[in-house]
C-alpha cells in the first residue's frame, strides 16, 4: 500500500510537469507545482526491508576525491566552455585526453546546431570512452554534460545576467566525477558489466527547452551497437552542501533501478547524500535516453545556494562546491559498480 502511495505521488508530479506546468527557468530542470515534500511513506521503498539488508560492502575505494577536485578546477580555468568559444574547444580536448588514459574506443560524436539567438550555426561533440563494452552482459551508460550556460539569467546583478557561468557545479562537477571514476574503474569493472564514460554538449544553450538537451538527443537517436540496458546521469551534484533525493521523472520511467540503486549506496553508508524523500521533477539529459528505451535516473541536488540562488548565476564557481561532494558521488558510484551480482533485469 505504501509503495503504491509513493508511486501515485510520483505519477502525478510527472504528469503536472508533461501537462504544461510553468517551468521555474529556461534550463528545464524545474520543480513542478504541487511537488510532494518529505520522507516517502514506506521507508522499505528505499531501503532493505528489515533483516534482508545484505552485509555493508567491504571496499577498497579508488575513486580519488582530490583527482576529482582537480579535473573540476582544471574545467573552470579553461573559463565559461560555451559553444562557439576557443574554451569549449580547449575543454574537449582536455576530456578527450583525460578518458584515453583509462578508456578504450575514445571518440568524439559531431553534431551540429543552429542557435535561434543568433542565427548561426554551431558545432558540438559528445565525448565517449568505453570500458569492457563489447563483451559485457549489461552494460551501463555514465553521462553528464561538459558545456555551460551562454548566459546568467538568474544573477542577482542584472548587469551580469548577459554573461555566461562558469558552471563549476552546473557543467564541470559531473564531469569531473566521471573522469575520475574512469580511472578508479579502470580494469577492475565486474567480467559482466560494460560502462559508457559519456560527455554531452549542448545541454545547457538555451534560452528554451527546445534548444537544450542537443547533445543527449543526438546520442539517444544514434545509440551504439551494442546499446546500453540503463543509464545513470550526473548534474549538478557538486554542491558543499550535498543532497541527491530522488527524481520522479527518474522513478516513474526506471523504478527498479531507482529503487535498487538508493538501496545499494544507503546500506553502504550514503543515506546522508542520498535521502529517501522526493526531489523536484526534472526535464534533463536523462529524458531523450528514456524515450530512445534506455531506462535512465538522473542524480542531482538541485537546491543551490540561498533560494537557489547559484543556479544560472555567475556565482556558480569552485567556492560553493566541494571535494568531499564529487567523493561522496564517486564513491557511491564505484559501489554501485563493482556489486556483486551486477544489477540487471530479468527480462534482458
Amino acid at each position: 500500500m505504501g509503495g503504491s502511495v509513493v508511486l501515485v505521488l510520483a505519477a502525478a508530479v510527472f504528469l503536472g510537469a508533461a501537462c504544461g506546468a510553468t517551468p521555474a527557468s529556461s534550463k528545464g530542470i524545474t520543480p513542478a507545482p504541487g511537488q510532494p515534500s518529505g520522507e516517502f511513506s514506506t521507508e522499505s521503498e528505499f531501503n532493505f526491508p528489515a533483516g534482508q539488508a545484505p552485509p555493508k560492502p567491504k571496499i577498497d575505494y579508488a575513486f580519488d576525491q582530490k583527482k576529482a577536485w582537480d579535473h573540476l578546477i582544471k574545467q573552470c580555468d579553461f573559463g565559461p566552455r560555451v559553444p562557439g568559444t576557443e574554451q569549449h574547444k580547449k575543454c574537449r580536448d582536455f576530456i578527450q585526453d583525460e578518458l584515453k588514459k583509462s578508456c578504450g574506443n575514445v571518440r568524439l560524436q559531431e553534431l551540429t546546431h543552429k542557435w535561434s539567438e543568433d542565427g548561426k550555426t554551431y558545432t558540438m561533440w559528445n565525448i565517449l570512452g568505453e570500458q569492457n563494452w563489447k563483451d559485457a552482459k549489461v552494460r551501463v551508460v555514465l553521462l553528464a554534460h561538459w558545456d555551460t550556460r551562454p548566459h546568467a539569467p538568474y544573477d542577482a546583478v542584472e548587469a551580469n545576467q548577459k554573461k555566461p557561468i562558469l558552471g563549476a557545479n552546473d557543467g564541470a562537477s559531473g564531469v569531473a566525477v566521471l573522469l575520475e571514476l574512469a580511472r578508479a574503474m579502470k580494469d577492475r569493472l565486474p567480467k559482466d558489466l560494460g560502462v559508457l564514460f559519456l560527455m554531452t554538449d549542448g545541454e545547457d544553450l538555451g534560452p528554451e527547452l527546445e534548444e537544450m538537451f542537443i547533445g543527449a538527443k543526438y546520442f539517444a537517436k544514434n545509440l551504439p551497437n551494442p546499446k546500453p540496458h540503463y543509464g545513470i546521469l550526473l548534474d549538478m551534484i557538486g554542491d558543499r552542501d550535498l543532497a541527491v533525493p530522488v527524481e520522479p521523472n527518474s522513478y516513474n520511467n526506471a523504478t527498479d533501478l531507482v529503487q535498487t540503486f538508493y538501496r545499494v549506496v544507503r546500506n553502504a553508508g550514503f543515506s546522508a547524500a542520498f535521502p529517501s524523500r522526493w526531489g523536484p521533477t526534472i526535464e534533463d539529459d536523462h529524458l531523450p535516453l528514456i524515450e530512445a528505451g534506455v531506462p535512465t535516473m538522473d542524480l542531482i541536488d538541485f537546491d543551490y545556494g540561498p533560494n537557489h540562488s547559484w543556479w544560472h548565476s555567475t556565482a556558480d564557481t569552485p567556492d560553493k562546491c566541494s571535494a568531499n561532494s564529487l567523493g561522496t558521488i564517486g564513491k557511491a558510484l564505484e559501489t554501485w559498480l563493482l556489486q556483486s551480482p551486477v544489477w540487471k533485469r530479468a527480462s534482458w
